[in-house]
């Protein structure tokens, strides 16, 4: 009997009639379609699909998402159309098959960036229907099954990409077996070598360790039966890569790897969970800190199983994990049991997870730049250990490992988290960045004119913090730079008689349409941030027109306020304040970037006139301005009180301090970085400084 049939007869056990009609008619439109190709190991293409959907017809999938299946290689591969498929099976299908076919298409710079777009594309199809996933999950499935025919060097990409985006994929969707084959089937392919000498390991153990288990399992059996408790008692072998990510995690040898069998046991109801825990702790000593409970409280992709590790025989360490049969079902199959098991109510709850995460995909998106960005936001989500937090209502939060407060703060709503300012912990004032644990009770303080800080994203593990953060700051960036850029035209424009103002709609819309943007505000962000030069877009919208430009003017300076923002810095190098003569230059992709012309750092470029600006302090600037400063004292009791006594007294803030040996054991160099509102205010604080006895030299420290 072909694979077909079985397949059909496998179907026509759930699904109605006319629906397994539709798939075999769905088989012979992609078998006619692959016909005359084959796949690497031999066989006729039309194996593949048809292994895709008997995976998928183990889930107990609709009649749409197998049609997929069998078809989801013909508009990639064949001269079939997504319209074509659309006019013969239906809107439906034609989307899933999209959805899952590659972007091959379009033309992109890189390998990296195609396979991102991909991953975009697919994730964002699967966040419209959820099925677009399981479908590739399972084509994933069997190409690992069958990677051994491809190139050492394809067999290792693949096996990556496996491993870093569909194993953990699954595992977030808790396809539980699907997930554990692939990390298998990955690992294999990745360390082919390290694979055989560790299942060559193993089954050398399995001989000396079978009586063992056997034993166990036998002793577990009649301690649960006199406890009155009826159960399924397992033992399985530990998957080789489970083994070898324990090695490396624990820097242990093969030999003192114990535990490479564990035990699972089914029981009828919840309660009878946790009589069987009771009854496994009376017959071996649970080991402190190995017990879990996510009965109470289940994973994020709806796992629920108590887990215990004991001191077994011979002070090998057991694992047990306790479930109900209904639970087991969801740890296998995961979202897939919403198909499998539609009558299972408890599937209610890990189907709005699901879709809560499906959401924060689509939220992620529209806020990353690239697909490159989107898929590393993707990624960090992907890690499956969590911690479990509490708001002050007690509502639980499942948080990534190493989650901060600010991670915690996006995961309750994007304006928490954008205004942000600090945190109670258990009650307690806590930095942002505090690491958050198990139990912890986590309360955020919000103002209104906070917004989010660019070194948050120095510590922020989750996807969704970072892409909120990361836009937060394009936004005020472009925003920024498009009020320098349209100042910096302005500036261009004056040996030109005219302004910005000035300048005819009909020559912007020339000029938007020539370079292809869709606003000014687009050119004025681009000249900000050093994407096109000023003086460039002055004389392209000039040479649009009719008026004659005049050659003898020239611009006049840039007035710099220091309330810019992100679109103008000040050099750490010399740190220029009000009343310095700077100079300024355009950096490309920061804005433009200040320095005193008496810096050090800049003096070989200074002679080329086409890198600097002309630029000027604005009479109103009204924000403080690090400096440098350094001072030598006597090495006397009291002195630093002193010294930051005075600066205190002269208004200004101390916003860093080091201190390194002077020439001899008398005297220490003291670096200070403080903060004042221009030359003047410096000028003051260090005649104050001077007064100290104690200070013998004082000098603003440059370069």
């Amino acid at each position: 009997m072909s694979e077909a049939v079985l397949l059909f007869k496998e179907l026509s056990a759930y699904l109605k009639p006319e629906d397994v009609a539709q798939l075999e008619t769905a088989y012979q439109f992609s078998e006619s379609a692959h016909e005359g190709q084959f796949r690497r190991t031999g066989d006729p293409y039309i194996s593949h699909p048809l292994a895709v959907a008997k995976i998928l017809a183990q889930w107990h999938l609709d009649a749409q998402a197998l049609a997929a299946a069998l078809l989801h290689d013909v508009v990639e591969d064949t001269t079939v159309t997504k319209e074509q498929i659309s006019a013969k099976f239906g809107k439906r299908v034609a989307e899933l098959v999209d959805g899952v076919s590659k972007l091959d298409k379009i033309e992109f710079q890189s390998a990296e960036d195609a396979q991102a777009e991909n991953f975009r594309k697919m994730l964002l199809a699967m966040a419209r229907d959820v099925r677009v996933i399981l479908i590739k999950l399972a084509d994933r499935l069997h190409n690992m099954r069958t990677l051994t025919a491809m190139q050492p060097e394809k067999q290792r990409r693949i096996a990556r990409e496996t491993l870093e985006i569909y194993a953990p994929i699954a595992n977030r969707l808790g396809l539980n077996a699907v997930y554990e084959e692939l990390e298998e089937l990955g690992f294999c392919h990745m360390h082919p070598m390290r694979a055989r000498v560790l299942t060559k390991a193993v089954k050398a153990a399995r001989g000396n360790r079978r009586e063992v288990v056997g034993k166990i399992q036998k002793a577990v059996k009649k301690k649960l039966r006199d406890a009155g408790i009826e159960a399924v008692v397992t033992g399985r072998e530990k998957y080789v890569h489970s083994i070898y990510r324990k090695m490396l995690e624990k820097a242990l040898s093969f030999a003192n790897v114990l535990d490479i069998y564990g035990f699972r046991i089914i029981v009828n109801d919840a309660a009878s969970c946790y009589l069987a825990l009771g009854a496994l702790h009376g017959l071996y000593k649970p080991i402190p800190g190995k017990f879990k409970d996510y009965i109470a409280i289940p994973k994020a992709n709806g796992y629920q199983s108590l887990h215990t590790t004991l001191f077994g025989p011979f002070g090998a360490p057991l694992e047990f994990q306790v479930r109900t049969a209904d639970m087991h079902k969801v740890a296998e199959a995961g979202v897939a049991s919403h198909w499998l098991y539609k009558t299972d109510a408890s599937l209610n709850q890990l189907q709005q997870k699901t879709h809560q995460w499906l959401q924060n995909l689509l939220e992620i998106q529209s806020e990353s730049g690239d697909s490159t960005e989107f898929l590393e936001h993707v990624k960090v989500d992907l890690f499956p250990d969590e911690v479990y937090v509490f708001t002050p209502k007690g509502t639980i939060k499942a948080m990534p490992r190493g989650a901060t407060a600010v991670d915690f703060a996006y995961a309750v709503h994007t304006d928490i988290g954008n205004h942000c300012v600090a945190v109670k912990i258990n009650n307690e004032l806590a930095p942002l960045r505090s690491e958050l644990r198990n139990g912890d009770r986590v309360e955020i303080i919000t103002a209104s004119n906070a917004n989010p800080n660019p070194a948050w994203l120095n510590y922020v593990v989750t996807g969704r913090a970072r892409s909120h953060i990361r836009h937060f700051l394009k936004t005020v960036q472009y925003e920024e730079s498009a009020q320098l850029g349209e100042r910096l035209l302005n500036q261009a424009l004056i040996p030109l008689k005219s302004s910005v103002a000035e300048v005819a709609s009909i020559l912007w819309n020339k000029l938007l349409r020539d370079c292809g943007v869709k606003s000014r505000q687009e050119i004025f962000a681009d000249i900000g941030l050093g994407k096109r030069l000023a003086a460039l877009v002055a004389r392209q919208l000039f040479s649009l027109s009719e008026a004659a430009p005049t050659e003898n003017r020239f611009p006049g300076a840039v007035l710099i306020r220091g309330s810019e923002g992100m679109a103008v810095q000040f050099a750490n190098c010399c740190r220029p304040i009000p009343g310095d003569p700077i100079l300024g230059s355009i950096k490309k992709g920061q804005g433009m970037i200040i320095h005193t012309h008496d810096c050090p750092i800049i003096a070989k470029s200074r002679g080329d006139p086409d890198k600097w600006l002309d630029v000027e302090w604005d009479n109103e600037t009204h924000r403080l301005f690090d400096v440098s400063i350094k001072l030598v004292v006597a090495n006397q009791q009291g002195v630093l009180a002193r010294v930051a006594g005075t600066i205190a007294e002269a208004g200004s803030n101390i916003h860093n301090v080091s201190m390194e040996d002077g020439e001899t054991s008398a005297y220490t160099t003291m670096n200070f970085t403080l903060q004042v509102r221009d030359r003047i205010h410096l000028a003051q604080l260090m005649r104050s400084l001077r007064r100290i006895q104690e200070v013998v030299r004082i000098t603003r420290a440059k370069g």
